[in-house]
């Protein structure tokens, strides 16, 4: 890679998505146009784990992680902890999740994607790997539910696409875990969001696109894809009084320490 180019990692996106799938290797060659050289898709149906592993088999810049989203709990049968400890035996297999609880959409669930998100909390305490959380309109249940499972047995966890309020950024900042910064953050009416980024260390922080979802300007409303968190860490960069190399530098560092596989496999 070029030194002209920032070191910057896409921790969260969805390559198996139909919007992404068709063009992998085009994708990939942007991404690392962009300085974007690792990424990982999120597998967010146990059934679709083997589609999700194969594009991480096939391609070296790819991992890949593995969990029922929340918003499908009700919709897929419920995973196990030994179903998903197995899933990790692969070396590509870097995360619990993305696992959670949703109550925009699918409140009605809320049972459900209780079980489930502690089932993933138990897999990342028995595997080491760092939890994937998807946490919206639910905060007061996800602090109490993350915070009863630290009582249990510590865990690393990454907070995706963090949009929540900041008691949720408070309290999961002081259990020791990452938030992840999206497209979300460059949106020019996101300045409250922006401001708990400020606040928060910035060893806690690392970069993810969603893709297909949530581009950053000047790409917002379109597909989006793992180069645009170029958009998003150059948007951001300044918050922290930092060059675009130096805050890709530091939320890379801070991948690598949350993510020990993909750093193993380096």
């Amino acid at each position: 890679m070029p030194s002209s180019l920032p070191d910057l990692v896409d921790s969260h996106c969805h390559l198996d998505f139909p919007d992404l799938v068709g063009e992998i290797p085009q994708i990939i060659a942007r991404a690392a146009a962009a300085g974007v050289t690792r990424m990982v898709t999120i597998c967010t149906r146990l059934k679709n784990e083997p589609k999700v592993r194969a594009i991480a088999e096939a391609y070296p810049e790819v991992f890949y992680a593995a969990g029922t989203h929340p918003m499908s709990a009700a919709e897929e049968p419920l995973a196990s902890v030994e179903e998903l400890v197995t899933l990790t035996r692969h070396p590509r297999m870097v995360g619990i999740g993305e696992t959670g609880l949703d109550y925009h959409y699918t409140v009605d669930s809320k049972a459900i994607q209780q079980t489930s998100l502690r089932i993933h909390i138990e897999a990342a305490q028995e595997t080491g790997l760092p939890l994937i959380i998807h946490a919206r309109d639910a905060d007061h249940d996800m602090e109490a539910i993350l915070a009863e499972g630290m009582a249990k047995r510590p865990f690393t966890c990454v907070m995706h696409c963090f949009s929540s309020g900041p008691r949720l950024a408070e309290a999961t900042l002081e259990m020791g875990f990452t938030l992840s910064i999206s497209g979300i953050a460059a949106f020019p009416k996101s300045q409250d969001l922006r401001d708990i980024f400020a606040k928060a260390p910035l060893d806690r922080l690392i970069l993810e696109t969603d893709s297909p979802y949530l581009a950053p300007p000047p790409f917002r409303g379109k597909r989006n894809e793992p180069a645009y968190v170029a958009h998003t860490a150059r948007a951001l960069a300044p918050l922290f009084g930092l060059s675009l190399e130096a805050f890709a530098a530091q939320t890379t560092a801070n991948f690598d320490r949350l993510f020990p596989r993909v750093r193993g496999a380096a």
